[in-house]
């Protein structure tokens, strides 16, 4: 049994994570799509101004690149969007760190400026929440899937029966948390 098979279809966090996901991905979409469409320098370090942001062809290929990751996860749905939102919001806050670092070198490919920095952040940040959202927390309701995977052992005897044949398969029903 899949752990996807065990969400109700109308699930709330799965919902929150499917439009997380496609609300941020429209947004770097048209990021990526202005950029392209002023016809930035592909490598320029010093970058033009795209939304109040620096950017240039190669920053604009990512964000679309980014945008279409995201939009997959919001089609999908699901425990999909969720990890796809975890690991591209993360993968935006890594790389406003790297970004911060490059900022006034000749290494900043992106040409980033201190806004993108910011940016990337923030967008990592609301990402990140999108995809954690209702699955991460330390007062997850009783009846929350991702709760009631976490912990078979406190659900009633027939509850607890179809998230235990899973563990069952993978030959790790025995071990002790």
């Amino acid at each position: 049994m899949d752990f996807r098979d065990e969400l109700p279809v109308d699930h709330r966090p799965a919902r929150v994570h499917r439009a997380g996901a496609g609300l941020c991905g429209v947004v770097l979409l048209v990021f990526g799509c202005l950029g392209l469409a002023d016809g930035l320098a592909f490598f320029s370090t010093t970058g033009e101004r795209v939304a109040g942001l620096s950017s240039n062809g190669l920053l604009s290929l990512i964000s679309i690149a980014a945008a279409a990751v995201l939009i997959v996860g919001a089609v999908i749905g699901g425990n999909t969007a969720s990890t796809i939102n975890i690991a591209v919001g993360g993968l935006f806050v890594l790389s406003g760190f790297v970004n911060l670092a490059v900022l006034d070198s000749g290494a900043n490919v992106l040409a980033f400026r201190v806004s993108n920095v910011i940016f990337s952040f923030v967008m990592g940040l609301v990402i990140a929440t999108f995809g954690m959202y209702g699955r991460v927390s330390a007062k997850l309701p009783l009846d929350n899937p991702y709760w009631r995977r976490r912990h078979p052992e406190a659900l009633p005897p027939d509850a607890a029966q179809p998230l235990a044949a899973p563990a069952t398969r993978t030959g790790i029903a025995g071990r002790s948390r």
